[in-house]
């Protein structure tokens, strides 16, 4: 089976209608998403209106618990923050409970492999794994090959031999050996933190073992326009550009 994994689209409407029309031409059986539908952009009702018809799992991100105020924003950086509080009045009721009734980890059929917005370990904690020193205290919380999040915006594989080495690797293709253990982010969607404004995505091909990681480019000035017109600051419709 091929499944598409998806993150972090924040309100990202021109990324995700891209990512998904891209997707058509990849063969995938199925499509789950990592958390965080909204915040950010100025789209939160119509990404999560169209997650809800294509993703099949779905956990919740820390900024779609915001948005219902399942989580403490008083922590969110300024943007973030503000972000999150315009989404909160203008999410509409039936998403708003959609977002509350969203778990915080998924394991896939087969369960081979986890799904969490954050960390296994303490997914309602929000903690950004960035590096293998953050990565090394996460792998005793799950007993799966691999566990996919998204939350720092950034692709990147972790993984842990058999002989206990862990280390980092880029994500282009990467082959999951037997007997190695996995962490690994697929990127944004909407928000990508990678130097790359592309929407980023994966597809994880379970009986070949492997993930490949896509880039998508879409209309960044449509999206940077409608976060303008909403009144929401400025900065966040630059970033897309730049990927940062």
């Amino acid at each position: 089976m091929r499944i598409a994994i998806l993150s972090d689209i924040h309100g990202n409407l021109e990324a995700l209608e891209a990512v998904l029309e891209h997707l058509s031409g990849e063969s995938v059986d199925r499509v789950v998403c990592l958390g965080d539908l909204v915040g950010y952009g100025a789209d939160p009702n119509p990404c999560c209106a169209r997650i809800r018809e294509v993703a099949e799992e779905v956990v919740a991100g820390n900024h779609d618990h915001g948005a219902v105020a399942m989580t403490d924003v008083s922590h969110f950086n300024p943007l973030a923050r503000e972000a999150i509080e315009w989404t909160a009045q203008v999410i509409e009721s039936d998403h708003h409970r959609y977002l509350e009734s969203l778990p915080l980890t998924l394991g896939l059929s087969n369960e081979r492999a986890m799904l969490v917005h954050a960390t296994p370990a303490r997914p309602e904690a929000w903690k950004y794994v960035f590096d293998p020193v953050e990565a090394s205290s996460e792998f005793g919380a799950f007993t799966a090959q691999c566990c996919f999040v998204g939350h720092t915006h950034t692709p990147i594989g972790f993984v842990l031999r058999p002989d206990g080495r862990l280390y980092g690797v880029p994500l282009e293709k990467l082959r999951l050996e037997d007997g190695y253990r996995y962490i690994i982010n697929v990127g944004s969607v909407g928000q990508p933190r990678d130097s790359d404004p592309r929407a980023a995505y994966a597809v994880y091909d379970e009986e070949a073992g492997t993930l490949e990681m896509h880039r998508v480019d879409y209309d960044i000035k449509t999206a940077s326009e409608k976060i303008l017109k909403a009144g929401l600051p400025t900065p966040l419709a630059r970033r897309l550009s730049f990927g940062r």
